[in-house]
Formats: C-alpha cells, sequence, structure tokens
C-alpha cells in the first residue's frame, strides 16, 4: 500500500468499488481477498461502510472469511452495532474464539456492549483466574480509570539483574500491552518503581533493576474519573500511566491508544454541549447510526428553554414599540446587533472553556480575564462601529443620531457580551460544574435581550425618544 495520505485514501475507495462489485456478483472469497489487502482498522471502516451500503448479513458472511487472526483485530475496530450484529449471527463457538483472543482491554470492552446471557456463556467458559479478572473489571464504575485499564503490562522484581529483566521481558512480551516502560512491584504488589526499556538495554547485564528505577512516577487511581486521566496523559506526554488501588497496589495499566478515544469523545461530548444537544448517546454510535426520535430529543431542552428565552426578548421590543414607530428605520439594524452580540459572546465562551480544559485559565484569573475581554470588546466595537457608522450615512442615507445610536450601541453591546461569554463559564466551573454545560445558543439568548436594551437606551439617549 502507498504510503501517503492521498494514495491510502484512494486506494481505499477503489478497495471499496471492488468489493462491492465482488459481493453484487456473489464472489465473496475475491472480495476477502481484496479485504484483507489492508490493515485490520480499514478492514473494520470497509465492513462498516459496506453495512451501510448493503446490509448486516453480507458483513457477517465477510467477516467469517476472513482469516482467524485478522478477524479478532477487525472485530475490536467494530462498531458495537456491527459487532452485536456479528455475535447474533455467529456460534458460540465462534464467539469464545474471537473473544478469548482479544487484547484484554478491548475484551472488556466488547463484553460490555453484549447482551447478558452473551456474556455470561463467554464468562462461563473462560479460564478461572480470567474470569475472576473479567468480573472485577466490569463492576467498576463507569468513566473511571478501571475501565480503560489492562493487566497485560511488564512487572519486574527489584533485586534482578538487567540480565534477569531482559530474559523476562523476552518471555512475557508478546502478550504484554507495551513493553517500552516496565513496572517495579514488592512482594505485596505495591508500586515502587519504574524502569524503560531504553534504560535496561543500555544499562551492563549486572545492574540491579533497584539502581535503575525511578521512584518519582504519575500514577492514576482505579477510581479517578477518565477526564482527569486524559489530562495527566497531555500534561506529562506519556505513552503509558500505571493504575493502583487504594492501597498503592498495582491493578494494571492505561496506555495511549485508549486514551485518545477518550479524549475524542470527551471533545465530542463537550462540543455538543456547548452547542445546545444535551445526553447525547453514549454509546460509539455515529450521526447516521442514531435515530431520528435520538437526535430529537437530544436537541429539544435547549429549544425550549431558548425559546422561553425569547419571550423577554420580545417583552422588551413591545415594551419600546412607541420609540420604533417614531423612528422605524431602527428595526432594520436589529439583527445585525444582537447577532453581532451573540456571536461575540460565543467567541469569548469558547476560548474560556477550551482554556479551562486545557489549564491555562483558572476561575482565580477572573480580573484579568475581565480585563482582557473589556479591551478585547472595546477594540472590536470601535472597529465595527466605525465600519457602520460609514455605511449607515453614505449608503443607507439615515441621519447622524441615527448612525450613533447604532455605533455606540454596538460598542456596549460587544463588550457585554464579552464579558458574559468570558465570565459565565468560569463561575461555572468555580461552582464545580462542567463550563461545557453552558450552552452556546444560551450565551447568544441573554446577549440578545441586553442588546435589545443597550439599543433602546441609546436611541433615547440620541434621538431623544
Amino acid at each position: 500500500m502507498d504510503n501517503t495520505g492521498q494514495d491510502r485514501d484512494l486506494a481505499f475507495e477503489e478497495g471499496f468499488e471492488k468489493v462491492l462489485l465482488y459481493i453484487e456478483e456473489k464472489k465473496y472469497f475475491r472480495a476477502r481477498d481484496e479485504l484483507v489487502k489492508f490493515n485490520p482498522v480499514d478492514i473494520a471502516e470497509l465492513l462498516e461502510d459496506i453495512t451501510g451500503e448493503t446490509d448486516i448479513k453480507t458483513t457477517v458472511i465477510l467477516f467469517r472469511l476472513l482469516p482467524k487472526d485478522v478477524s479478532v483485530e477487525v472485530f475490536s475496530e467494530l462498531p458495537s452495532g456491527d459487532q452485536l450484529g456479528i455475535i447474533e449471527s455467529i456460534t458460540d463457538k465462534e464467539i469464545e474464539y474471537i473473544v478469548g483472543e482479544m487484547d484484554f482491554d478491548d475484551k472488556i470492552d466488547v463484553l460490555e456492549e453484549l447482551p447478558a446471557n452473551v456474556v455470561d456463556k463467554i464468562i462461563e467458559k473462560a479460564p478461572k483466574n480470567e474470569r475472576k479478572m473479567i468480573n472485577t473489571f466490569l463492576n467498576y464504575p463507569d468513566n473511571c480509570a478501571g475501565t480503560l485499564m489492562t493487566p497485560d503490562y511488564i512487572s519486574l522484581q527489584r533485586q534482578w539483574t538487567v540480565r534477569d529483566a531482559l530474559d523476562h521481558i523476552r518471555r512475557e512480551g508478546m502478550d504484554a500491552e507495551t513493553i517500552y516502560t516496565c513496572y517495579v512491584k514488592d512482594k505485596g504488589r505495591k508500586l515502587i518503581g519504574i524502569v524503560s526499556l531504553s534504560t535496561l538495554v543500555t544499562s551492563d547485564d549486572d545492574d540491579r533493576i533497584n539502581d535503575l528505577m525511578r521512584t518519582e512516577f504519575v500514577c492514576e487511581n482505579v477510581y479517578e474519573d477518565r477526564e482527569a486521566v486524559a489530562d495527566d496523559f497531555r500534561k506529562y506526554g506519556l505513552m503509558a500511566i500505571p493504575v493502583v488501588d487504594n492501597e498503592d497496589r498495582l491493578v494494571g495499566i492505561i496506555t495511549f491508544d485508549d486514551i485518545l478515544d477518550v479524549i475524542e469523545e470527551e471533545t465530542t461530548e463537550d462540543f455538543e454541549r456547548m452547542n445546545g444537544v444535551i445526553g447525547f448517546d453514549e454509546s460509539d454510535r455515529g450521526y447516521l447510526d442514531t435515530s431520528v426520535w435520538q437526535h430529537a430529543k437530544n436537541r429539544l431542552p435547549w429549544l425550549l428553554i431558548l425559546m422561553v428565552a425569547y419571550v423577554f426578548t420580545g417583552m422588551i421590543i413591545t415594551s419600546f414599540e412607541a420609540t420604533l414607530s417614531q423612528v422605524i428605520s431602527l428595526v432594520a439594524y436589529m439583527p445585525m446587533l444582537m447577532g453581532t452580540g451573540g456571536n461575540t459572546g460565543s467567541q469569548a465562551a469558547t476560548l474560556i472553556i477550551r482554556g479551562l480544559a486545557t489549564d491555562e485559565v483558572e476561575p482565580s484569573d477572573a480580573a484579568r480575564i475581565l480585563w482582557k475581554e473589556i479591551r478585547v470588546g472595546a477594540v472590536l466595537g470601535a472597529i465595527l462601529s466605525l465600519a457602520n457608522f460609514f455605511r449607515i450615512c453614505l449608503i443607507d442615507g439615515n441621519g447622524v443620531g441615527v448612525a450613533l445610536t447604532v455605533c455606540i450601541a454596538m460598542i456596549g453591546i460587544v463588550v457585554f457580551a464579552k464579558v458574559i461569554g468570558s465570565m459565565i463559564p468560569l463561575i461555572v466551573k468555580k461552582a464545580n460544574l462542567d463550563p461545557a454545560l453552558i450552552a452556546n445558543p444560551a450565551i447568544s439568548s441573554v446577549s440578545d435581550a441586553v442588546a435589545l436594551s443597550i439599543y433602546f437606551l441609546m436611541a433615547k439617549v440620541f434621538l431623544g425618544l
């Protein structure tokens, strides 16, 4: 396969078209031969696309034709809906083989999505020691570090030499999630140090692990929130992080590939919340796989709240009806002022929420942020007002009074929107809530109400209404 992204995309599209053609001609073995040219991740994506183009039955046929070792890797990459479709269509023996050959963390992810009766069958036929471990992992609370970790790591003993450690890695390394970082435990399984593979291979054979290991390291409690774990991965640039129980005993490790999924999920969740889509299905179903009813249910709450909020906006307009009737041209500039206020408020909120997520800013920085956003708002408002002043006077043909009303209102609206957009997320964070809960549409609705109030106040000042 070609290495460039463009060439890979082209090869992917051509492969997909060939597979579809072979399926249409009922040449399933030819389709299989085309599929195995790709890596397991791409095969999983192709099978997902085939399900969308045909049906799950065709996907199952192709899946069962894959080499056994490939099918295991492909299965772990499929979305849960396709996994369940395959599980329901293959024999118990095939299920046992696939799940049994999967990496332990992938196995737990799959078992969490399967029906209880299928899970019970798989656990019953698992070895006794593995059965106990599976039950332990499945009982960890959702969204904690324990749900992400794997017990497949390299552990060393402090009295070993480098030669002993390397021999151990050669024996156990194939079954480990990673060998690049090894973990040193005492006799009570307490984590006491870590040592990298690079340190081992560059040290003398007779050097002791006790002399090479680092005793200062980052670790996570098994019940730590997944988002906090992701923050530590970003902060310290880790490839893997050990997980300990309340007695500091090593119970597993989390690798960067698993945390990438968490980061994607958290980013998606924050994006949805910020844009007024709440309660999104927590499974890995995508946009097209989510039902119309579920989409509607996710979007409805904020829309209802905003609809009520705009009742107050309407009341403000009604209260200044006399003013509008005297200078009807004021109506034409209301959408522009309201839209500008909402947009500038959303910009500020987005920047602050991102800053909070990356620990760039804290609620204690509120005074500095407020002063900065006031100045930013003043600069933006002045530039926008200057541009509008000439447009209103020269192009629209309105008087200086109308132009001053709109332009001074513009400055006040932009400054105020910057203030509320930056301060509300900080207030929410201070209350130990998720700032992403403050949807941008909500900030926009508040800005609209204030924008109209400022606008009509300026009309009274400059037009004497």
